[in-house]
């Protein structure tokens, strides 16, 4: 991929691939942000591109395999029931976390970093405002295991955000791990390589914090690039990215379950100007204190 310069103004609207795939917004709800008005939508058409520092969760997938927006069929059928989330990173611009939190979202997860030198430029306002707004946040890194080992981004990570606090509205962070959108899908390691990168950043980032960090992948990408890893399963909450109107998500082999689904990239949610990634928690809200304060 060749990169291009990050727009200079405007919220992030999620581009659609050459690969057919629709950018139609999924109406879940209706969305206004106190004034602020939407960048215009790409041409259907456009590939995606980024640059480095530049990538969010699921653009991996967008790039490799070019998933296919949802259908408009699937509004009736998409997982908005149990407890819901979103996930965000500055290319979602200013959000009224506020109004996110009383249209009915009860936790998100943010990007903090990438890889050992790049932070998120909304992190710093994102994280207290959500807390200050009753939403359970969390960081995420965007792991890029060609720049470095695993140990040195999980110390990057909680250095700049990453860390753990039982405040009842702190989740564990996570390790977003997905197709490579600078370049090879399984970012030049072997399969034995990706283990033990995956391992390292666990290992650190748990004697860091005392937390078992969030798995955020794809079924495709842990199965090919992890040769379907069974190493995780004991250890670490899966988060898996399945844009679909199923009722369950395809989990990764070597997982047993789901603990939260991103079932939808092209989510709408009161607070958040365009598209924005939405997200289900495998439980009860009890369950996911739970998840927050490690009890």
């Amino acid at each position: 991929m060749f990169p291009v310069p990050r727009p200079s103004t405007g919220p992030r609207r999620r581009i659609a691939t050459a690969l057919g795939v629709l950018g139609a917004a999924l109406a879940l709800t209706a969305t206004t942000t106190g004034g602020a008005t939407a960048a215009p939508e790409p041409d259907q058409g456009s590939p995606v591109h980024v640059g480095p520092g530049e990538a969010y969760m699921g653009v991996g997938a967008r790039i490799h395999e070019g998933t296919p927006a949802e259908a408009p069929s699937t509004v009736a059928l998409a997982a908005t029931d149990g407890v819901q989330g979103i996930d965000v990173s500055h290319w979602q611009g200013a959000i009224n976390w506020t109004s996110v939190r009383n249209s009915g979202i009860q936790f998100a997860w943010m990007k903090a970093t990438e890889g050992t030198t790049y932070k998120d430029d909304r992190f710093g306002s994102n994280y207290p405002a959500a807390y200050n707004a009753g939403v359970i946040r969390g960081a995420y890194h965007f792991a890029r295991p060609d720049v470095s080992g695993g140990a040195t981004q999980a110390n990057y990570f909680v250095d700049n955000g990453g860390g753990w606090s039982r405040d009842n509205l702190t989740l564990p962070g996570v390790l977003d791990i997905e197709h490579n959108p600078y370049g090879a899908m399984c970012y030049g390691l072997s399969t034995t390589q990706m283990r033990t990168w995956v391992n390292d950043f666990y290992t650190t980032y748990k004697s860091r914090t005392s937390r078992d960090v969030v798995i955020y992948t794809t079924a495709s990408w842990w199965n090919t690039c992890t040769g379907n890893w069974t190493g995780m399963s004991a250890k670490s909450p899966l988060w898996v990215a399945h844009w679909t109107s199923a009722a369950s998500p395809t989990v990764p082999s070597g997982f047993p379950t789901w603990t939260v689904w991103q079932y939808t990239s092209t989510g709408a949610v009161p607070g958040v100007s365009g598209n924005v990634d939405r997200d289900r928690f495998n439980g009860s809200r009890d369950r996911l204190l739970a998840l927050a304060n490690n009890t």
